[in-house]
């Protein structure tokens, strides 16, 4: 099924649209590492030929340890970002974590995320609705896709239907995420359009004991699973070198890595779609086919489905059950 279109500053996410992307750096890392992470990510969009919205954070406010990089905060967060919203005319998304940060930062980026730990705060998803901005809320590591029906309903509550799900894995015992391929379709049926965060799907949860691990080798095979189930954006968070990363970088992908990932996952988009699209035009024709039968027999008198088919002839064989020649008499 198609999902809403939700427009973000002219890249169309859903609606049957080709895949978009969501990318940047975990943290904002500082203005120039930011600036130079954002062109880069740009150009690495622009030669796979994907739509592009620029993600970074400008407070990591669930590190594991109180003694991790969080960020610059959002008064120099929300300028780094501005200066490259201005600079590569790019449409930007970042975190919020209280209600009271909803309108500054709306003046700001094109799309509030909503973490997946926070993802049941009422007042923090009804704060950011109001806005008018989209919305991108990630689904809770705890919670079920249908679940998210609820946080939907409560974004609608706000009269704000530029909804976007993120799918970033499910709780598998302890320090594991595993990625059900299932939730993606099933929540494509709640009518927004579905986001697949690879990078996050294959961290490992405080496995490092005080900051979180991941598995990098994975982002591709995960990513190219799930837009086989056609959803409509990818994220991934990008370094350049994601080893000396102040945040995540286990388990995010190598910015010169982008360009051919990104290629390919919109070759499979496009493969999905063009069948999805045949077999609905199929379907169409055969549905079409039983609609002309199922009125042919009513016409004939005969009552659809009955399993009689009317005769030709008043007195033939097939109206009395007998088969012509047959050398058998209808019972009197």
């Amino acid at each position: 099924m198609q999902t809403r279109e939700v427009n973000v500053a002219g890249v169309k996410i859903g609606g049957g649209n080709p895949l978009a992307l969501i990318a940047g750096p975990c943290a904002i890392e500082g203005a120039e590492a930011c600036m130079d992470q954002a062109r880069l990510v740009q150009k690495a969009a622009a030669e796979a030929g994907i739509s592009l919205i620029f993600k970074a954070s400008f407070d990591k406010a669930n590190r594991t340890s109180g003694m991790s990089f969080r960020g610059p905060g959002m008064k120099e967060g929300l300028e780094i970002l501005a200066a490259i919203k201005k600079e590569l005319k790019l449409p930007i998304l970042t975190d919020v974590h209280t209600p009271e940060q909803c309108d500054a930062v709306a003046e700001v980026v094109d799309i509030l995320q909503i973490p997946a730990l926070l993802c049941r705060q009422t007042d923090l998803i009804y704060a950011a609705g109001k806005t008018g901005k989209a919305v991108n809320v990630k689904k809770g590591q705890f919670l079920a896709p249908s679940d998210m029906r609820n946080v939907v309903e409560k974004l609608l509550a706000t009269d704000n239907s530029d909804i976007l799900l993120t799918e970033r894995g499910t709780s598998f015992g302890y320090h594991y995420l595993i990625s059900d391929m299932r939730a993606l379709p099933s929540m494509r049926l709640l009518g927004y359009p579905v986001v697949f965060d690879a990078t996050h799907s294959v961290q490992t949860p405080g496995g490092l004991g005080t900051k979180s691990g991941g598995e990098r080798q994975f982002v591709a095979p995960l990513a190219r699973a799930a837009v086989a189930t056609g959803v409509d954006c990818i994220f991934l968070e990008v370094h350049p070198d994601p080893e000396k990363a102040l945040s995540d970088g286990p388990n995010m992908l190598r910015i010169e890595d982008l360009p051919a990932l990104a290629r390919l996952l919109l070759n499979i988009d496009r493969e999905v779609k063009a069948a999805i699209e045949a077999e609905s035009i199929v379907e169409s024709k055969r549905r079409e086919g039983r609609n002309a039968l199922l009125s042919s027999g009513v016409h004939s008198g005969v009552h659809p489905g009955s399993g009689v088919q009317a005769g030709v002839q008043s007195g033939s064989g097939v109206q009395s059950g007998v088969h012509p020649g047959s050398g058998l008499q209808k019972s009197v």
